[in-house]
């Protein structure tokens, strides 16, 4: 047996101070080496993990950020610069996942069942989350006794985002927009709507070229594994962006908006925690595995989307995840990428608990109806929210619209909180397209159950791992 195999034998030698040891290693082989450990050297080991090294980051990036604001507030470019290396690998991962997926899944009918099914889902767990924050807004009050004369308001800041929100697109043009002007078009502009087209375009191709279009399959699973590749490497600057990221927000908005509005910030947070661990719970109890065992098998996403406020920065390896997972491809390769524009359970919590929050802070009452209104609009204006920071904040603006009683300069209560609530956004998003990546492969029976269990009782691979980065191969 070769050393450092298993039947090694150990033996402690010498204490040293500090918790070190040196120790004389015995191998099945008869060959005896040295060995330096201890406590101190354990901890060190801990410091390679990912997910250790982006709370480190964001630690000190609070840290910075609250010591040096102007300096924290300069680091914004590093949490960009991250963010932009990981968005050029996702177009192409998205293209060659899902266009090798439906190659190789053949059944069109199967293909469009899902789609179908998939819609429905999101559209069900979108609509319990915008009641759950409309319920909690309603029994909560975070926006009681604030007491807000809108006079003294600057109201150039709610016309600013209600601009942009009036400029969006109208539901045909929103459709029309769904298809690129040319093939590259859709790559250069990073439209994932417009990439997953071309993409479910080319697939059904491949499933009409017989043994070519089986050929094309696996060149695209090839593709797919060198951009996998790079994300492994982009993906090891992670604490540095996320700590770039972090110092920005702190330095910029300042720890006071933070205690200034912290009965809604604290409100929307544990409304969130509680709609993962109640509804998305229940939801994936229902699928068979535990919403505890998922998030901590998603820990290091969860801790970079937390720095860099933005879920598209880890949209890559969520799907690789899910792959892990026992996912099919075909499914995983529709269901995130349509879920980063259909199934936003955070942004929908957050649009109907605020609007609640700035009727109730600037005391005007709204009506059943016009609840019922706020419902059924933030139902349409949500789905066109993407996982990028501040699109939120836009929607909120187009769902106040609707409103003439609540005036839009109320918008401007919420500028200084706006990034810290949207990195719950974010996380709340990411949950839920991962949960419901899983509960659609359980129903279209695509889904290996003995993988789902043996992973998530195993607990995650890191990030940049190479059976990770293969997992287009599977």
């Amino acid at each position: 047996m070769p050393c450092g195999e298993a039947g090694a034998k150990c033996r402690r030698v010498r204490l040293l101070p500090g918790g070190f040891h040196l120790s004389l290693r015995r191998a099945a082989c008869g060959r005896r080496t040295l060995a330096f450990g201890g406590r101190t050297m354990g901890f060190l080991r801990h410091l390679r993990v990912l997910y250790v090294q982006v709370l480190i980051g964001v630690a000190l990036g609070v840290l910075v950020g609250a010591l040096w604001p102007a300096f924290g507030a300069s680091l914004k470019p590093l949490g960009d610069a991250f963010i932009k290396l990981i968005k050029l690998a996702i177009a192409p991962v998205i293209f060659c996942t899902v266009a090798g997926g439906i190659a190789r899944m053949g059944d069109l009918k199967a293909f469009g069942r899902l789609g179908a099914r998939t819609l429905i889902y999101f559209e069900v767990v979108s609509t319990l989350a915008l009641v759950v924050g409309l319920i909690v807004g309603k029994v909560v009050h975070p926006g009681a006794g604030f007491n807000i004369d809108v006079a003294t308001l600057d109201p150039k800041v709610g016309a600013e985002y209600l601009a942009k929100a009036e400029h969006s697109e109208s539901v045909v043009a929103y459709l029309l927009n769904l298809i690129p002007d040319t093939f590259v078009g859709a790559f250069a502009g990073g439209q994932l709507l417009q990439v997953l087209v071309v993409a479910v375009l080319a697939g059904f191709a491949c499933t009409r070229m017989g043994s070519f279009g089986d050929q094309v399959a696996g060149v695209l699973d090839d593709i797919a594994k060198l951009f996998f590749g790079i994300i492994g490497v982009v993906v090891r600057l992670a604490p540095i962006g996320a700590f770039g990221a972090m110092a920005f927000t702190i330095g910029k908005y300042g720890v006071d908006s933070l205690v200034q509005l912290g009965a809604l910030i604290g409100t929307f947070y544990l409304t969130s925690v509680l709609f993962i661990l109640i509804v998305l719970g229940a939801i994936a109890r229902l699928a068979g595995f535990s919403i505890l065992k998922f998030i901590a098998y998603i820990r290091e996403e969860l801790l970079i989307v937390l720095g860099t406020s933005s879920s598209e920065s880890v949209l890559p390896q969520m799907m690789a995840k899910m792959q892990r997972l026992g996912a099919g491809k075909g499914t995983v390769g529709l269901v995130i990428p349509t879920g980063y524009s259909f199934n936003l359970d955070g942004t929908n919590i957050y649009m109907t608990l605020a609007t609640l929050f700035l009727a109730q802070a600037t005391n005007t009452p709204l009506s059943l109806t016009q609840e019922l209104t706020l419902l059924g609009v933030a139902m349409l204006t949500s789905k066109g929210a993407s996982g990028v920071t501040g699109a939120g904040f836009i929607t909120l603006a187009a769902t106040l619209a609707v409103i003439p009683d609540l005036p839009i300069a109320a918008l401007a209560l919420l500028v200084g909180i706006d990034r810290f609530m949207s990195e719950c956004r974010a996380l709340t998003n990411l949950v839920g397209n991962g949960v419901a990546t899983v509960v659609m492969a359980r129903w279209e029976g695509d889904l290996d159950r003995e993988t789902l269990k043996r992973e998530l009782d195993r607990g995650p691979l890191a990030v940049g791992d190479p059976l990770l980065a293969g997992a287009e191969a599977d």
